[in-house]
């Protein structure tokens, strides 16, 4: 029995995927409400708190692989199978080490929303945040996270949104609001182990189709990021948000929803 809080909105429906929503870092499974609210009435979905994040807190251990292992845990008990899964930021680093770890074979299509394979860059690799974070960097990150996150958790709640645009100021305030009820102690270890993944050697090993929801005015990706990924998985498809930032399902609700819509449907 998986020991993820679970969101849950919808029912199992013939001609219709089960879809599985994995939130970013410091946010938690409500991040995804709208899109929820939106299909409830076509298929059944699923949000798990993370660990170190929401309802979940503690109760699973404070790394990526103990988050993959808990959603493959909450698939099986659920019985789920052809799993259209969506992972954003973080939660598609938790998609990719369920795949590392426990295979494809209850997917059906994996969506990478605006997420890079590897964080940290290095002297060998420049795709990761285009902050320009290395290992020294983020030493001093996870030093201002302990000590100093309601003023990180402020440039955050503004800095996933579309570079350029002026926020919405209802969206500008969620994320504020619920990024500020983040606590440090839980999702620090979390920032830790996200960075220190890299599935670079993954991608070429994928074997459903995978959708790249790249927001073209992302603060922390390029469209090259999302490029690399699709040159070396087996069957990618680059979905452009024009007007998105790092969160094109918050951002461009209705066309974020529209494309899980056309993944849902069998046939």
């Amino acid at each position: 029995m998986s020991k993820l809080h679970i969101r849950e909105n919808g029912a199992r429906r013939d001609g219709r995927l089960p879809v599985v929503l994995l939130h970013g870092w410091s946010c938690h499974g409500g991040f995804f409400e709208r899109g929820m609210q939106d299909l409830q009435d076509e298929t059944l979905l699923l949000a798990p708190d993370l660990p170190g994040h929401g309802k979940t807190g503690a109760d699973v251990e404070l790394t990526i692989e103990a988050a993959a292992d808990a959603l493959a845990a909450l698939l099986e008990a659920r019985g789920l199978e052809q799993v259209v899964l969506v992972g954003w930021s973080m939660g598609a680093h938790v998609a990719f080490s369920l795949i590392e770890r426990h295979g494809t074979s209850r997917l059906a299509v994996l969506v990478v929303e605006d997420m890079t394979p590897k964080v940290l860059n290095d002297d060998d690799w420049s795709l990761g945040t285009k902050n320009g974070n290395n290992a020294i960097i983020n030493l001093q990150l996870i030093n201002t996270i302990e000590t100093q996150w309601p003023l990180l958790a402020e440039a955050i709640s503004r800095g996933i949104l579309a570079e350029g645009l002026e926020p919405d100021p209802a969206l500008l305030a969620f994320n504020r609001q619920e990024m500020l009820a983040a606590e440090p102690p839980l999702i620090a270890p979390m920032w830790t182990s996200l960075t220190a993944q890299d599935f670079r050697p993954l991608m070429s090993q994928i074997d459903i189709p995978v959708h790249l929801a790249h927001g073209a005015r992302s603060p922390l990706y390029g469209r090259n990021v999302a490029e690399w990924q699709a040159e070396r998985l087996a069957d990618a498809t680059i979905h452009d948000f024009p007007c998105s930032g790092h969160a094109p399902h918050m951002e461009e609700p209705a066309a974020f929803t529209d494309l899980l819509r056309s993944l849902s449907a069998v046939g």
